[in-house]
């Protein structure tokens, strides 16, 4: 885990977020600044800065928490979501640790703003 990441913070538990999953591997928590009536992400514990950084080692990591973020999407009553995730500043990316946005409970504009 990188010592200044706000999301490494989170894993580590040092940031209170209002949880909906967490496991060895991984966090899912409520984002502050929704963009849909249901809006999480969900975080690697491990440190991954985006998706340019992804080894080949990582990929079922990466799997499990597209799997979960499908799941709480249920569990939440959101059958119908987008999954978001971004590289790099251009893209929207501000936050620089892999995280997967996961929106629903509205219709979604494609495409996106």
């Amino acid at each position: 885990m990188a010592e200044d990441c706000l999301f490494c913070k989170i894993a580590r538990g040092e940031i209170p977020v209002d949880k909906l999953y967490e496991d060895d591997d991984l966090v899912a928590f409520r984002d502050i600044a929704p963009q849909a009536p249901q809006h999480f992400l969900v975080i690697p514990k491990k440190h991954l800065a985006g998706p340019n950084a992804i080894a080949v080692e990582d990929e079922p990591l990466i799997g499990r928490i597209m799997a979960a973020g499908a799941r709480l999407a249920r569990e939440n009553g959101v059958e119908s979501f987008r999954f978001v995730v971004n590289e790099g500043e251009e893209a929207g990316q501000t936050v620089f640790h892999f995280h997967l946005h996961v929106l629903g409970g509205r219709a979604m504009d494609w495409p996106p703003g």
